[in-house]
């Protein structure tokens, strides 16, 4: 599959996953994104005003260390030339006091600042000595500054390996740098090469305070001085107006949904189940549903409700049709039912009055077949209540009967034995098999007056809905007699009986049988 194809199928993924949420979860997550730009409008307020504050911070603190640095860099920068000055004069001669007096004036107006000049052998010519002196060599009026933990060392070097050293302590640093009348908490260091020394602890500072920092450079030797105060504190009213902020936004979309549940989605919800549970002839009722749903839906209910009071009359009228409709039709299967027993009492009654043995064989022809007509139907009116369908069994044993007790004086031999699974068919199924069976039976009797007859019917296993009807007998066995008759009477309408049943009826002349495989509706 390409790439493309898996595109479009991830972009659906979260629209399905969407439409499977719940009506009442969907509602809330849009009225929260309806809601969102609101909230983000009052939240951008708040930081607009805190930054404000902030830029308002910064200004002041940028315009203190500029104040601080200046003071610093004029500082470090007179000493620095009044150091290389006075260097440069006593290497020119070592006993020049004037210059070495200046030095001292100089440096007796920073409180806590010392000096001292060492010849290239390191003996001191002027100030004094403050601490082992720094050997390493520098070049002619190159300046160097190192940080050390109680203070700054600044070394500036001469012609012929003499250097001047001036050492500012923390303290006095401090002093330097401090800007005149800044009210707020600040913090001071000076950096050099990833070196800190730090000349005021910034104090009060918390792991969420904000810091701004400035940094100015000295322009000597890569120092700079480094400044910072606290930016607009995070302040309890600060964060109670951001969380109230939050639940506010939180709260209106609760609300909202609250509303809209009441008034839509949970009326819809009852009247869903109302609907889904509704069964016919029942009203719908719309009662409990109360006052607070929104009137279309409560237009919505009364529409229901009035469908159903609809439905429930037309049941009604159904029912009472239906049962009209029965009633006539059990006196229609009544009077069929009456009806075919006065015509088998009539051809009865001229057979008994018949003067030769053929037409009393003929009356007795006819009433088998009307006899096998009226087996089926009374069976098919006991049924009429369940219209499962007709059981097969008991038709086609009630019609051997009435065969045996119709059959003509010569035929007293004849036998019928029965081997019949019970199976269901419907009625027109059922007058064709018992129109068949009379005609295959007749032949038979016709063929061998004590013919033995076996009728038997088996369901198909690998066939549900069709059966075998078999019928067995030695006087089926092929013979001239049996041809004639088939050719001259029978095999018309066996023929057409078997086209009703819509299958195929076979002959085996060597076994005498005739078979077809019906169709069935189940069984009992």
């Amino acid at each position: 599959m390409d790439i493309a194809d898996e595109e479009p199928r991830a972009r659906i993924r979260p629209a399905a996953a969407l439409v499977q949420l719940p009506t009442g979860a969907k509602v809330f997550l849009y009225l929260i994104l309806c809601l969102l730009p609101l909230a983000l409008i009052a939240l951008f307020t708040t930081l607009q005003s805190t930054r404000n504050a902030d830029t308002e911070a910064r200004a002041r603190l940028g315009a203190a260390a500029g104040e601080s640095s200046g003071v610093l860099r004029d500082i470090l920068v007179n000493h620095v030339s009044q150091l290389a000055d006075a260097l440069a004069a006593l290497e020119a001669n070592p006993h020049d006091v004037p210059a070495c007096t200046r030095l001292a004036g100089t440096f007796a107006t920073t409180a806590g600042a010392r000096f001292s000049i060492a010849d290239g052998e390191g003996r001191v010519i002027c100030g004094q000595r403050f601490r082992a002196e720094d050997r390493t060599r520098l070049q002619h009026r190159q300046v160097r500054t190192t940080l050390e933990a109680d203070g700054m060392t600044l070394r500036i070097g001469g012609r012929t390996g003499s250097t001047a050293t001036a050492f500012y302590s923390k303290t006095t640093l401090a002093a330097l740098i401090q800007p005149s009348g800044f009210v707020p908490e600040y913090g001071a260091a000076l950096m050099q090469n990833g070196e800190r020394l730090v000349l005021r602890r910034l104090e009060g500072a918390g792991p969420l305070d904000r810091r701004e920092i400035i940094p100015s450079n000295l322009g000597i030797d890569g120092l700079e001085l480094e400044m910072s105060m606290l930016g607009t504190p995070i302040t309890s009213p600060m964060i109670i107006n951001t969380v109230v902020l939050v639940l506010m936004w939180l709260a209106a979309a609760g609300i909202s949904w609250f509303v809209v549940d009441i008034l839509l989605i949970r009326p819809l919800r009852r009247l869903r189940a109302s609907v889904g549970a509704y069964k016919p002839g029942e009203v719908i009722d719309i009662k409990r549903f109360g006052d607070m749903p929104a009137a279309e839906i409560r237009e919505l209910g009364d529409t229901f409700r009035d469908i159903s009071r609809t439905v429930k009359e037309h049941e009604a009228d159904l029912a009472e049709g239906l049962v009209r409709q029965t009633k006539l039709t059990r006196e229609v299967h009544h009077r069929v039912k009456n009806n075919l027993q006065v015509i088998a009492s009539l051809i009865n009654f001229h057979a008994r009055s018949a003067r030769s043995e053929e037409a009393s064989e003929a009356y007795a022809s006819i009433q088998r077949r009307v006899d096998a007509l009226a087996v089926v139907h009374r069976h098919h009116y006991a049924e009429l209540e369940e219209n499962r369908g007709l059981d097969l069994r008991s038709v086609i044993g009630e019609l051997a009967a009435n065969i045996r007790a119709t059959a003509p004086e010569r035929a007293q031999g004849l036998g019928v034995t029965l081997d019949i699974s019970p199976v269901l068919v419907n009625q027109d199924v059922a007058i064709a098999v018992a129109f068949l069976l009379t005609e295959i039976v007749e032949l038979a009797m016709n063929c061998n007056p004590a013919a033995q007859i076996r009728i038997s019917i088996k369901p198909i296993d690998d066939d549900a809905h069709r059966a075998l009807l078999r019928v067995t007998s030695p006087a089926l066995v092929e013979s001239p007699a049996l041809e004639t008759l088939v050719e001259n009477r029978y095999g018309r309408v066996i023929g057409g009986l078997a086209r009703q049943l819509r299958t195929k009826l076979h002959h085996d002349p060597l076994s005498g049988a005739y078979e077809a495989a019906i169709a069935i509706t189940g069984r009992p």
